[in-house]
């Protein structure tokens, strides 16, 4: 039998420019790797490679003594970005590159180890262009020149060198761009020393024109040209990302024909405070859509921040939802009636399928709603079950006002987060939602939300107590009493067992029945990825983050979840990425820019991106403080600037500090920082006062890990070292990493400062190898800038574990 032949692999064509260190062999290791990373500061730091990555059209490739970048929409990208790029090397003369540029063909392909490679003509010919300069080079193949050469602007730049000669006698055409200084106008000496340079005319340099040939002749020869160097060439380039997960810009799903998204209806009331109402007929409308399995419905996190106000564009914001429909609408509340008006809208084609009005007594709001939904399913021509029906035909209140709390109590919860502090606005959330279960004791959904907020406060910290564990659990049964069976009761038992008592198993099995009856809800896929992340499962927690991105592509909260994956597995770069598109949902999220400028001190051990980053945010807007006071704090520590760091306490919220589910309280924090400035009087007052609290909490709760932790290190920085041992090990025994796999390294990492802090250096080592072979939020920046850690320095065996987390 026959071989069955292979496909083609998929051709692209892309615009080429590939750096590389001049000299780079013979510096210094350490040279090298300082040199390399400036470098991939400057280039990250351009504008044209920020705008490609923003839209996901770069790629971005190590080459070990640089790099290559791959742009995808203008053959002008890599000449800017090259220009961009000689002009902030200007500030850096230490660090020599040469650049070459070409726009060809490529191909990706999987290599050896199964990982994704970049192969084909047009990356051999750009490596053949870069062999070609000498340090401050810009060379472009004669083919890019004369495609830039049709532009006006750019032809008093180029100058032509001529062919010379590759590999495999082959020759090249070769031509120098400089610009405003940028760039070296010589004729590269490597050339001429070796006797392949071929000048085509008299002059050694002459200016470039439009080129006075058919385009058509040039292409043929520089395809026939890309062919040969195909067949004798075939370098590969490794991408940076791992093959076994996707990357964060690859989340990206056909759109289907019966996906929706239901925007926020506009309040037409006469008082303002009926914007709540209106957010309420939009939340049903999309709850009762949600619970259609036929249907894609994107989450109200995502429709949400496109409020009425300015003129929607309809086709934009369906294609970045990614869906085919979308539902608008009005809402006017006055004395006892209510009026709806809806549409449906075929994005596509901006084309109105159906529209409706109703004018109806005030009651009657649940009862439009429900037809609203059963509407749109028709005109969408989806499957409609009988139990869904009947789901979407139930109430879920007959008390309007207390519907009205519930909805003010959800936005609040949904909002907690990003809010400063969190505790005012999940307290605040309880006390509305208990006065709405107060109206109408049946109201299933706000039984629902009020177990939420108890989960938080208890998981959070905020009161871990078996108290709010009892009320979290009185709201769960409640909810089971009134809806049995429902999707919103097993979620939220799923909920409640991952977060209150880690049962995963019992946890997995509540979401898959919920999932049954809440098809297009992003939580089950959420606490499914969280709970594969706790278990270790790294590529299925991914796999279902971006699925619950997919159902909610606008929820800045996912996505700077799935960064701390990535953070886990020191996939720096994709952390960055999914930062990235987080801020483009929310640019104002002071936390969040500071967050993605903390990469770079974990990856690099560079803290002046955050710390910049942290002067202009309150430069600015002085009141951010608050919102990132403990990011502030911690970059003061890594830059020993204790002064700073007494400003950044001064700002710090009452909740204190915490490293996920590890709250170390205010005063705590107060004791570092008086301890780090040298005043020992303050900082034993301070940490005894944290001692007495976490004290307490472990009296009340022997099993609490993340207390019994913090008590250890409160112990070992007072030097009471017996007890701090003893209580950093139980830490690690009651919550070891086969339980946790986040907070789990966590654990082990602070007993190795308890061993660290209490000179026990051969088992803060020992201790110290085992974390830094886990995936965890333990970092080369860390180890290498943090005082906590100044105890091992010096110590060759410390460097070597240090070594080991440096940047490849």
């Amino acid at each position: 039998m026959s071989a069955e032949p292979k496909p083609d692999l998929p051709l692209e064509i892309a615009h080429l420019l590939l750096i590389d260190v001049v000299g780079y062999s013979k510096l210094l290791v350490n040279d090298q790797v300082e040199s390399l990373q400036q470098l991939n500061r400057i280039v990250r730091s351009t504008d044209c490679f920020r705008a490609a990555e923003a839209k996901d059209k770069l790629i971005r490739l190590p080459t070990g003594d640089g790099m290559a970048l791959l742009f995808f929409e203008s053959l002008e990208q890599p000449a800017h970005c090259a220009l961009e790029i000689a002009q902030a090397l200007q500030n850096h003369p230490e660090i020599q590159v040469r650049m070459g540029i070409h726009s060809g063909p490529i191909n990706q392909v999987p290599d050896v180890n199964d990982r994704v490679n970049i192969a084909g003509a047009g990356i051999n010919i750009a490596q053949r262009v870069l062999d070609c300069g000498d340090a401050g080079h810009i060379l472009l193949s004669k083919h890019v020149a004369d495609d830039l050469g049709e532009y006006r602007h750019w032809q008093p730049y180029l100058r032509d060198l001529g062919e010379c000669e590759v590999k495999h006698g082959l020759r090249l055409h070769v031509v120098n761009l400089c610009k405003d200084g940028f760039g070296n106008q010589q004729v590269p000496e490597q050339l001429k020393r070796r006797g392949r340079w071929k000048q085509t005319s008299g002059a050694d340099v002459r200016p470039i024109t439009a080129p006075r040939w058919p385009k058509s002749v040039l292409s043929v020869a520089v395809l026939l040209f890309a062919v040969a160097l195909a067949v004798s060439f075939s370098t590969f380039f490794h991408r940076a990302s791992p093959p076994t997960t996707r990357n964060l810009s690859e989340i990206a799903t056909p759109i289907l024909g019966n996906s929706i998204a239901v925007l926020p209806f506009q309040n037409l009331s006469d008082e303002k405070q009926n914007a709540y109402f209106a957010d309420g007929v939009q939340d049903e409308i999309l709850t009762n859509l949600a619970r259609v399995a036929d249907l894609k419905v994107i989450s109200r996190t995502s429709t949400m921040q496109y409020k009425t106000g300015a003129q929607r564009n309809l086709r934009e914001i369906a294609k970045t939802l990614g869906v085919a429909h979308v539902v608008e609408g009005s809402v006017q509340r006055s004395g006892g009636r209510v009026r709806v008006n809806a549409q449906l809208v075929d994005a596509r084609t901006d084309r109105q399928l159906w529209g409706q009005s109703y004018d109806r007594e005030l009651s009657d709001v649940f009862a439009i709603e429900n037809e609203l939904a059963e509407q749109i399913v028709s005109q969408l021509k989806s499957k409609l079950s009988p139990q869904e029906k009947a789901a979407i035909e139930e109430k879920p209140t007959t008390d309007l006002a207390a519907h009205d709390l519930y909805i003010r109590a959800k936005t609040l919860i949904a909002s907690s987060a990003l809010s400063t502090p969190q505790a005012e606005s999940l307290f605040e959330a309880v006390r509305l939602l208990n006065q709405a279960v107060e109206r109408d004791p049946a109201f299933a959904l706000a039984y629902y939300q009020l177990a939420e907020a108890h989960d938080v406060i208890y998981l959070q910290g905020i009161d871990h107590t078996p108290a709010r564990l009892a009320l979290a659990d009185g709201a769960i049964q409640s909810l089971a009493r009134v809806r049995p069976n429902s999707g919103e009761a097993h979620l939220a038992l799923a909920k409640h067992l991952y977060w209150c008592y880690h049962d995963y198993d019992r946890a997995r099995e509540e979401l898959t029945l919920a999932q049954k009856s809440l098809p297009n809800d992003p939580m089950p896929f959420q606490i499914l990825g969280y709970i594969d992340r706790r278990q270790g499962r790294w590529p299925e927690s991914t796999k279902n983050l971006e699925r619950a991105i997919e159902l909610d592509p606008q929820n800045s909260a996912f996505l700077e979840q799935i960064a701390r994956s990535y953070e886990c597995l020191r996939r720096y770069a994709d952390a960055e990425r999914a930062l990235d598109r987080a801020i483009a949902l929310v640019p104002k999220d002071a936390a969040m820019r500071a967050r993605r400028a903390e990469i770079e001190l974990h990856w690099h051990a560079d803290a002046r991106p955050l710390v910049s980053m942290i002067q202009a945010i309150i430069a600015k807007d002085s009141r951010e403080a608050k919102n990132i006071a403990e990011l502030w704090l911690n970059a003061a520590l890594y830059d020993r600037d204790f002064d700073t760091a007494l400003r950044a306490l001064a700002a710090l919220p009452i909740d204190g500090c915490h490293r996920e589910t590890i709250l170390f309280p205010r005063v705590w924090c107060e004791g570092i920082v008086a301890q780090m400035r040298g005043d020992t009087a303050s900082a034993r007052a301070a940490l005894t006062g944290a001692r007495n609290e976490m004290a307490k909490l472990v009296r009340e709760q022997p099993a609490y890990a993340e207390a019994l932790c913090a008590l250890g290190m409160a112990d070992a920085a007072l030097g009471h070292k017996e007890d701090a041992i003893r209580e950093g090990r139980r830490a690690a025994e009651l919550l070891p990493v086969a339980k946790d796999a986040i907070v789990g390294p966590l654990l082990v990492q602070n007993l190795a400062l308890i061993y660290a802090w209490t000179d026990e250096k051969d088992l803060a080592l020992e201790q110290l190898s085992i974390a830094t072979k886990l995936p965890g939020y333990l970092s080369y920046g860390q180890l290498r800038l943090h005082p906590f850690w100044d105890p091992l320095r010096g110590d060759p065996r410390f460097d070597k574990i240090v070594a080991s987390l440096a940047p490849k």
